[in-house]
C-alpha cells in the first residue's frame, strides 16, 4: 500500500465559481450583491418595525424579529466573502477562518431549525390553548426559549466543527464550494470518511430532523383544532397566522436538509452550489416578503413606519 502523506494545512482555496466565465462571474456578483442588500433591507425593516410598534410586542412578532436577526447573520457569514472572492484572484481563506465560518454557519442554521420549531409551538399554543397562551408564552419564557435555541445551535456546531477540523488532511486544499461547507471540506480528509459522514448525519438529525418532527406534530394538532372551528372566518383567520411560517419551513428544510443529508452522494459541486444559493441568499431575502405580504398587522405597521417615520410609537 502507498504511504499517505499528511499535510499541515494553513489555508484553503475556495474554488467556488472560478470555473465560470468572467461574464457569469459578474452576473453572480450582481446577484449576490442584490440579494444581500435585499436581505439586509427587508430583515432590518422587520426588526425596526417590530421594535418600534408596541402593537407588535407579542410572542409571535418577538419570534419573528429574532428570526430576522438569524437571517441577517446567516447571510452575512457567507455572502461578503463570496463577493470578495468573485473580485479576487486568490480566493483563499485561512484554516482558522474556514473553521470559524463553518462554526457560525452551522450554529445559525441549527438555531434557525430550533427557532422554526419554537414558532410552530407558539402557533400551537395560540390556536389550541388560547386561554393559557399568554400565561405560557410570557416574555420571560420567550426570552429563555430564544436563548436556548441559540445555545443549542452553538453547542452542536462547536462539537461538529471541532471534530471536522481535528481530522488529518492530505493532498489538495481546494474546497469545491463558495464557502466552507461540511461536505466539500470532508472530501479533503485522508482515508475513509464514512464514520465522519455518519457523525455529520447524526448532527443533522439532532439539529434539524427533530425540530422538523416537532413542527409536524404541532401542525397536526393545529389542523385538528381548526377543523373543530365552525366559523369559516375563524378557520381562515387561524390558518392565515400559520401560512407564512409554513412557507418558511418548507423553503428552508426543502433545500438545506436535502443538501446536508445527502453526504457521500454523487451530486456535482456545481449543483451543490446552486442548491446552496437558495438557503444562503434567496430564502433570507424572501422571508421578509413572505411575512409582510401575508400579514395584515405587519403591513399596517410597515405603512405606519414608512408614512410617519418620525412619529412616536
Amino acid at each position: 500500500m502507498g504511504r499517505i502523506f499528511y499535510t499541515n494545512v494553513t489555508e484553503f482555496i475556495l474554488l467556488g465559481f472560478s470555473g465560470f466565465s468572467p461574464f457569469l462571474q459578474n452576473v453572480l456578483f450582481t446577484f449576490f450583491l442584490f440579494g444581500y442588500v435585499l436581505t439586509l433591507f427587508g430583515n432590518g425593516l422587520i426588526i425596526l418595525t417590530v421594535t418600534l410598534d408596541h402593537g407588535l410586542h407579542t410572542p409571535m412578532y418577538f419570534f419573528l424579529r429574532n428570526l430576522s436577526f438569524l437571517e441577517l447573520f446567516f447571510t452575512t457569514v457567507t455572502v461578503p466573502k463570496v463577493l470578495d472572492d468573485l473580485l479576487s484572484e486568490t480566493r483563499s481563506i485561512s484554516f482558522v477562518g474556514c473553521a470559524a465560518q463553518m462554526f457560525v454557519f452551522f450554529a445559525i442554521a441549527i438555531s434557525e431549525c430550533v427557532f422554526l420549531a419554537l414558532m410552530a409551538f407558539d402557533r400551537y399554543m395560540a390556536i389550541c390553548h388560547p386561554l393559557r397562551y399568554m400565561y405560557v408564552m410570557n416574555p420571560n419564557i420567550c426570552v429563555q426559549l430564544t436563548a436556548g435555541s441559540w445555545m443549542i445551535g452553538f453547542l452542536v456546531s462547536f462539537g461538529n466543527t471541532c471534530y471536522i477540523f481535528s481530522l488529518p488532511y492530505c493532498g489538495s486544499n481546494l474546497v469545491a464550494h463558495f464557502f466552507c461547507d461540511a461536505s466539500p471540506v470532508l472530501n479533503l480528509i485522508c482515508g475513509d470518511t464514512f464514520k465522519f459522514e455518519l457523525f455529520i448525519l447524526v448532527v443533522c438529525v439532532v439539529g434539524a430532523a427533530i425540530p422538523f418532527l416537532l413542527i409536524l406534530c404541532s401542525y397536526i394538532n393545529i389542523l385538528s383544532s381548526i377543523m373543530l372551528i365552525h366559523s369559516a372566518e375563524g378557520r381562515h383567520k387561524a390558518l392565515s397566522t400559520c401560512g407564512s411560517h409554513l412557507t418558511s419551513v418548507f423553503l428552508f428544510y426543502g433545500t438545506s436538509m436535502f443538501v446536508h443529508l445527502r453526504l457521500g452522494s454523487d451530486l456535482s459541486p456545481v449543483n451543490d452550489m446552486m442548491l446552496a444559493l437558495f438557503y444562503c441568499i434567496i430564502i433570507p431575502a424572501l422571508n421578509p416578503l413572505i411575512y409582510s405580504l401575508r400579514n395584515t398587522d405587519m403591513k399596517k405597521a410597515l405603512r405606519k413606519l414608512i408614512l410617519n417615520p418620525l412619529k412616536s410609537y
